[in-house]
Order: C-alpha cells, then sequence, then structure tokens
C-alpha cells in the first residue's frame, strides 16, 4: 500500500529483456536507504518487487498483465520515473491510499503552464470514468492527484510547482501514456451495491440524460 506521495525520482539507466518481460535498473538514492531484495516498491505507481539492489541501482521485472496494463513497455533507457516505497503504519497518509495496481494506461492530451500552476489533462479510458468524482482522489504515474474537471473521459487536474518540481512530471508532454489508478473506495463501494445498482449501469444511465 501507498499514498502517492512520491519520495523521489529515479532514472533508467539500463533495460533488459528477460523471458516474458522486461528487467529494469533504476538509479536512486532516498529509496535506496533501507531497500532490501524481496521489498516492494512503486515505479510510476507499479507495485514490483527489488530483485537486486545495489548502493546507487535497484532491479525490478515486470511481466505478463503488468506489462499490458500499464504503460512501461513504451520506456526507454534514461527515462525518469516516480519512486515510493509502501506506507509503513505509523506514516502519516498524506495522499490516499494507493495500491500500485495500475487499472489501465491514460493519455496527456495537455501539460502547459498556466500562472503559477501547470494544467494537467488526461484522457482516461472511458469504462473507468464511473470511479472518478470531482474534487476525488486518482494516481496519475503514482502520484495522488485531486480532480478538478470532468468533461467525457478527460480529467482536469491543477498541479502546483512542487508537485511538477519532485515528480517525472516535468519530463512529459502530450501524447505520453500515463499509469492510471483509480480509487479503491469507489470499487469496494461498487462491489457492495446490489446488481442493479452496480456504478456502471448508474453512470450509463445518468451519461445519456
Amino acid at each position: 500500500m501507498f499514498t502517492g506521495i512520491i519520495e523521489e525520482i529515479g532514472q533508467i539507466v539500463r533495460l533488459a529483456p528477460m523471458d516474458g518481460g522486461i528487467r529494469f535498473t533504476i538509479a536512486a538514492e532516498e529509496v535506496l536507504s533501507d531497500l532490501a531484495v524481496g521489498d516492494s516498491i512503486s515505479v510510476d505507481g507499479v507495485c514490483l518487487t527489488a530483485v537486486e539492489v545495489t548502493k546507487e541501482t535497484f532491479t525490478v521485472e515486470a511481466v505478463g498483465e503488468t506489462l499490458e496494463k500499464t504503460a512501461l513497455g513504451s520506456y526507454q533507457q534514461g527515462d525518469w520515473v516516480n519512486l515510493e516505497r509502501p506506507l509503513k503504519v505509523e506514516a502519516r497518509l498524506g495522499g490516499h491510499f494507493v495500491q500500485g495496481h495500475v487499472n489501465a494506461t491514460g493519455k496527456i492530451l495537455k501539460w502547459m503552464k498556466r500562472g503559477e500552476n501547470y494544467l494537467l489533462e488526461v484522457e482516461i479510458p472511458a469504462h473507468l470514468m464511473k470511479y472518478i468524482i470531482l474534487e476525488g482522489s486518482i494516481a496519475i504515474n503514482g502520484i495522488s492527484l485531486t480532480v478538478a474537471t470532468l468533461k467525457n473521459n478527460v480529467v482536469g487536474i491543477n498541479i502546483i510547482p512542487h508537485t511538477a518540481r519532485v515528480t517525472s512530471l516535468q519530463f512529459k508532454k502530450p501524447e505520453d501514456p500515463v499509469n492510471i489508478e483509480v480509487d479503491l473506495i469507489a470499487k469496494y463501494i461498487e462491489n457492495l451495491l446490489p446488481e442493479k445498482f452496480k456504478l456502471g449501469e448508474v453512470y450509463h444511465e445518468s451519461s445519456s440524460h
């Protein structure tokens, strides 16, 4: 479990193909202070397992469904990624509960300076829109963000300079894919509802009016 508060950005220094997947070696500093082989770590919002750790890098492996549902397969050597270690029980929850289980990829439509802040607009797969509400939480590349606008299947988010500076957003551009994880609370609520009140039906009915 993570919070969506990014600890640092790391750089992919090596990619190596493996049977059914890719091994990523990432240079970092802060997260290496107590990272050990077998530990979980969020890489751009994807919960992965450290399989090698050195003083300057750690290595993770992405295979199968992880590559299919995330943007990791498009990453290249030199790319920067958001890093976060799992939430400690005694720690403050600064963002929201993020599992590191990416639901799908979205696409950046706008990433631009607007006054002192920034505007980020992301196209979200239509089937996920039922879980997203105005002023609700969403994780984009592992960053806990608040939804400011909703129009069709486009989510608009206001980004403060600090967030732009300490995350990999600073290196993004329109058309780039991003990892999307919706708020898990909405999914639990949907699962508990009687079948006729499932969020999908309610969403489609309300969208048709």
